[in-house]
């Protein structure tokens, strides 16, 4: 929990809440908030809430460029996600699926699984539609 909450700071998380399970760079958000917030500040927060547990960086698909997703941590916790490479965003994997995929992993492949940070891509439904 961060020491105080600065105005920049709850901009950005209220930026961040209306975009929950969503894979956004760091540039694109501060070139959002860049009328509201600085770009020092933006990545400054970025990394703290990073640490605080309350945002994951996790590796861009087909790019060097970390994104972050911010989600509750409590419904977050021990999930697999499913992100779309078209649209952006993430999903949590039904936890019965997410279950069996890791059991045949271990089983099959004796490799554990860190459900936490694990991402698997694709294309979602909507997207495939469209």
């Amino acid at each position: 929990m961060p020491k105080y909450i600065t105005k920049q700071r709850k901009l950005l998380t209220e930026y961040l809440m209306r975009h929950t399970d969503e894979n956004l760079s760091a540039g694109q958000i501060a070139r959002e908030l860049s009328d509201t917030i600085s770009k020092s500040a933006v990545y400054r927060n970025l990394s703290d809430m990073e640490a605080e547990g309350n945002l994951h960086r996790v590796a861009s698909g087909g790019s060097r460029e970390a994104v972050y997703r911010y989600s509750d941590r409590h419904t977050c916790s021990g999930c697999l996600h499913l992100s779309c490479q078209k649209c952006g965003k993430t999903v949590h994997m039904k936890k019965q699926l997410a279950d069996r995929l890791t059991e045949s992993l271990s089983e099959n492949e004796n490799f554990m699984i860190d459900k936490g940070e694990t991402v698997i891509y694709g294309v979602c439904a909507a997207c495939r539609k469209g």
